[in-house]
């Protein structure tokens, strides 16, 4: 299986600096992340680690839910995810990831909203981003258009 890669290149302490996140594997985008902002109600045209995290897990879940959709013999016409991620204060100092909240709505053909709610749970623990990311509450509200 492949390996991706991402790069920051940071100037300045964490209060004042700022720094460039490049999508080196997909070379999509380079996007600009500064402490200020990322600890701010706006994001004021900067990405974080956070955003990036909630644009991992989303896509990782909707592909891991389009499978599992499958398998359960329904049929996938649309997904739409939300994942968003929280940060807060880490009562040991610092900071950490206090909360990630999926939200799916689905268009799917064979499945009623209870069987499409448990394949949405199973798929949300079967995440290899859900996984990577197991010291963190997630939360999940799946239903049907």
């Amino acid at each position: 299986m492949p390996t991706r890669t991402a790069r920051t290149a940071w100037k300045g302490t964490l209060e004042t600096g700022s720094g460039q996140v490049e999508l080196s594997s997909s070379k999509v985008g380079t996007y600009e992340v500064s402490f200020p902002k990322r600890a701010a109600e706006q994001a004021g045209g900067t990405t974080s680690p956070e955003e990036l995290i909630a644009a991992a897990h989303s896509s990782c879940f909707a592909m891991q839910l389009a499978a599992m959709v499958g398998q359960a013999g329904g049929t996938p016409d649309a997904l739409d995810v939300t994942a968003d991620v929280s940060l807060g204060p880490d009562p040991a100092g610092g900071f950490r990831l206090t909360g990630i909240a999926l939200k799916v709505v689905g268009e799917v053909e064979g499945l009623d909203e209870d069987a499409f709610r448990e394949v949405a749970e199973q798929a949300k623990v079967a995440c290899p981003v859900s996984k990577a990311l197991t010291g963190v509450a997630i939360t999940l509200d799946a239903s049907l258009a």
